[in-house]
């Protein structure tokens, strides 16, 4: 993969393993391998509430922190392992109802993820809380 921004090891195999991982560790609550999958400069952006999270430990915090009772559950990722970006389909479950999403991230060098943009359907006023954890723009 010469020219890649990637190392040589980091393949669209390597990309989807990534996000499948982050996915599944974020179902789960195992906040460790949630953790591993993210650089500790991610950037998290939430375009519907204008929200945005910098750096590991505020998305870490941000996530462990999230209320309810919520499941997710990957329909589809489609990885570019050359130019280092993922997009993902999801759906969440969350009191009943059951919502899509869509989801990019883009990866370092290391294959972690750098940057996490969610677009949910609807925009929607964010939850009181985590004011302390989220710039609004």
């Amino acid at each position: 993969m010469a020219g890649s921004r990637l190392g040589p090891m980091t393949t669209t195999a390597d990309l989807r393993a990534v996000v499948e991982t982050y996915w599944s560790a974020a179902d789960a609550r195992d906040w460790d391998a949630f953790a591993a999958t993210l650089a500790d400069e991610v950037l998290y952006d939430l375009p519907q509430t204008r929200e945005r999270i910098r750096g590991k430990e505020r998305y870490l915090r941000f996530n462990r922190e999230y209320p309810g009772d919520w499941r997710v559950r990957v329909e589809q990722v489609v990885a570019d392992g050359q130019g280092g970006q993922a997009a993902v389909r999801t759906r969440f479950t969350a009191g009943g109802e059951e919502l899509p999403a869509i989801h990019f991230f883009v990866f370092d060098a290391a294959g972690r993820i750098t940057e996490i943009t969610d677009f949910w359907p609807e925009p929607y006023e964010p939850p009181a809380g985590r004011e302390h954890l989220a710039e609004r723009y």
